[in-house]
C-alpha cells in the first residue's frame, strides 16, 4: 500500500496528520496545495474531497480518505503500534476529550474560511483577526491547561497521544497570530517536549518541501 497525502504545509490539520504517519512509521508520498490559489477547489481534488478541504490521505487509486482526526484513528486502528490512544478506555476518552477540545473548539472558529468570512463580510483587519483568533485559543487553552499535571512531559501519560498531536500543530498555528503560549506553562512544558521528538519535529510546517 502506498500512501499519497495529498496537504498544504501550514494547514494544522495536515501537520497533525503528518505527526501521525510520522509517529506511526509510514513512508508517503507528500502532494502539496496552495489553499489561497484555490487548489483545492477544482473538479480533480473535489473528486477526492467533496468539501475541498485539506487534508486527503490516498489509499489506493479509488479510496480517500478526509478530516484528519476520523484519518488518524484510521491509522490507529491498521496500524496500532505505537499506540496514540491509551489501553483503558477512560485513558482514551480523556485523550480524545482534549484532542476534540483543539480540533473541535479552536480550529473550526480559526481557520482560513473563517478568518476571510469575517474579513469579507464584517471587515476585520489583521488586527482584527488576531484578537479574534487569540480569543478562541485562550478560551480553550486556560481549560486545557487546568486539565495538565504540573511537570507533565506529555498531555497524558509517558508517551505522546492523540491529544500530543492536535496540540502541536495547534501551536504551530499560533505562531503565525503572534500567541505567547508560555502564558501556559504546562501546555508550553509539554509543547517543547514534542519539539524534542523527531516524528513531531519532522512535520512541523517549516520542514515541508513546499514551505520554501
Amino acid at each position: 500500500m502506498t500512501l499519497r497525502l495529498h496537504n498544504f504545509f501550514r494547514s494544522s490539520t495536515s501537520t497533525r496528520l503528518r505527526v501521525a504517519l510520522n509517529l506511526k512509521g509510514l513512508t508517503y508520498d507528500y502532494v502539496p496545495y496552495v489553499l489561497r490559489d484555490g487548489e483545492t477547489r477544482t473538479p480533480q481534488y473535489l473528486s477526492k474531497n467533496t468539501q475541498g478541504l485539506v487534508p486527503t490521505l490516498e489509499v489506493d487509486e479509488d479510496t480517500y480518505l478526509t478530516q484528519s482526526l476520523a484519518i488518524i484513528e484510521w491509522l490507529e486502528e491498521t496500524y496500532p503500534e505505537p499506540a496514540l490512544l491509551p489501553s483503558d478506555t477512560l485513558g482514551r476518552a480523556r485523550v480524545r476529550a482534549m484532542a476534540q477540545m483543539i480540533a473541535c473548539e479552536i480550529h473550526p472558529l480559526n481557520n482560513l474560511r473563517v478568518l476571510f468570512r469575517i474579513r469579507d463580510e464584517f471587515g476585520a483587519d489583521d488586527d482584527a483577526q488576531k484578537a479574534w483568533f487569540s480569543h478562541w485559543v485562550s478560551t480553550t487553552f486556560d481549560a486545557l491547561e487546568a486539565m495538565l499535571p504540573e511537570g507533565a512531559a506529555f498531555c497524558y501519560g509517558s508517551t505522546p497521544t492523540l491529544a500530543d498531536v492536535c496540540l502541536y500543530a495547534q501551536v504551530w498555528n499560533n505562531k503565525r497570530f503572534d500567541v505567547d503560549i508560555t502564558a501556559w506553562p504546562r501546555i508550553a512544558g509539554v509543547a517543547e517536549n514534542l519539539e524534542n521528538i523527531e516524528a513531531f519535529a519532522k512535520a512541523a510546517p517549516p520542514r515541508q518541501p513546499d514551505a520554501a
